[in-house]
């Protein structure tokens, strides 16, 4: 399917997003059992809670140039100009979004009660904000430069573990938990921005206001989809928050950081794909599709057997890693176990065939629905079956987006249709 040359390329950039993920998450499991025991389900449901209302500005700030800036730089990486002007563009929108986003959080924070008796903790998490907008993650994407993205964050990562242990040593000092990790991702940010500059003959130049429109204009779609996802995930923990207590927050949130462990270890699949799907569309449609249709059966087959593995392990997993005062945590973590394997097929589906076959605005749309749903829905559930109601809402929704995400695709492209997609061929 790919030449040797490619096929390597594609090999290494998956490479490099998997040592992402792994240091991702690997690196802050040391850390989550020693803050789990030292500061409590209290005070970790508190910073779940605030991460959770921080999320909103980080989708914000990443309007859907994650996707947009990543294709607009893949296509054009021969042409340094317009690179400067792409990265120059996303740039000055990302800063003026980050603003936008202090002004709103402001607002909310002292206008209510329940976020002013913790203003500080809101403060420091959106250091993390702050360090994503410095951070061109899209910009390393696009040129397939991922090992980049490895090396920084790994960084950053064993910034903020060192940290966590030095300064963090009883309940009181969860205030540095969120600033921490916003200070290693600002670290980062800068480190990278320097790279940019230095090692790939790019330059920051004025654009017109022209060229912002062309850059919000192409992440709107996309923009919108990462919101209807907030909708869907960040907002059961809001929701949760504003109807029970951060004692119960923290319950969830365990199981959460579980379940958004496995979605987010097909990310290294789906980044390291997109770039080379959107160039395969275009020259050779049918291999896309051959392509798709095996990533689509063995990447099923091994969400399932993990699922399955999981939920028989759950409860002894959770307690190993989080102690026994979370036991609260398993069933949430069961009930959600069918989220990662329908978030990874609906991904391939809509990401990597809606997006790059220019539907973008249905792949909103499907999400956009999702999300509403989930908004309807969750606080319906949670109202009756507190954090059990919460992740149903949160799988049901999930099973939904699945269906109609499959539905919408296989319009365009019958070969995907199920009595399809499991004619493999081995070459």
């Amino acid at each position: 399917m790919f030449t040797n040359k490619t096929r390597k390329q594609l090999f290494k950039n998956f490479l490099s997003l998997l040592t992402i993920q792994t240091a991702t998450y690997i690196l802050p499991l040391i850390t989550i059992p020693y803050l789990l025991r030292v500061l409590g389900p209290t005070k970790i449901g508190l910073i779940a809670f605030s991460q959770a209302i921080i999320e909103y500005f980080q989708i914000l700030v990443d309007y859907g140039f994650s996707l947009s800036a990543t294709r607009e730089i893949s296509i054009n990486r021969d042409d340094k100009n317009k690179v400067s002007e792409i990265f120059s563009s996303v740039m000055i929108i990302k800063f003026v979004l980050f603003l936008l986003s202090l002004i709103i959080m402001s607002i909310i924070v002292f206008s209510f009660a329940k976020f002013r008796q913790n203003w500080l903790i809101y403060y420091f998490t959106v250091a993390v904000v702050l360090g994503q907008t410095l951070f061109p993650i899209w910009f390393f994407q696009g040129i397939e430069k991922m090992k980049y993205i490895t090396f920084l964050n790994v960084i950053s990562k064993i910034i903020y573990v060192i940290f966590i242990f030095i300064i963090v040593k009883k309940s009181s000092d969860y205030l540095y938990v969120p600033l921490i990790s916003g200070i290693s991702y600002i670290i980062a940010g800068i480190l990278a921005l320097w790279i940019v500059l230095t090692k790939f003959g790019v330059s920051f130049k004025i654009v017109s206001l022209e060229k912002l429109k062309i850059q919000l204009k192409d992440g709107w779609h996309i923009f919108v989809s990462q919101i209807s996802i907030t909708l869907l995930s960040n907002t059961n923990i809001f929701v949760l928050g504003l109807f029970t207590n951060n004692t119960i927050v923290g319950y969830y949130s365990v199981a959460d950081k579980l379940i958004r462990a496995m979605i987010d270890f097909q990310i290294p699949i789906i980044n390291s794909i997109y770039p080379y799907m959107a160039k395969l569309i275009k020259d050779d449609i049918n291999k896309a599709i051959s392509f798709i249709k095996k990533l689509l059966v063995y990447g099923t087959l091994v969400y399932f057997i993990f699922s399955i593995v999981f939920w028989l392990i759950s409860g002894e997993l959770i307690t190993a890693l989080f102690g026994a005062n979370y036991s609260n945590s398993v069933i949430i973590f069961n009930i959600l176990l069918i989220v990662p394997l329908a978030i990874f097929i609906d991904n391939i589906y809509g990401t990597q065939l809606l997006i790059n076959l220019g539907h973008s605005d249905r792949f909103s749309k499907v999400l956009f629905i999702g999300g509403i749903t989930n908004l309807i829905l969750c606080p319906i559930l949670t109202y009756f079956f507190s954090y059990i109601g919460t992740a149903v809402s949160w799988a049901l929704v999930e099973l939904a987006i699945l269906y109609i995400m499959y539905l919408s695709t296989t319009k365009y492209v019958p070969e995907l249709n199920l009595k399809h997609i499991f004619v493999i061929s081995i070459s």
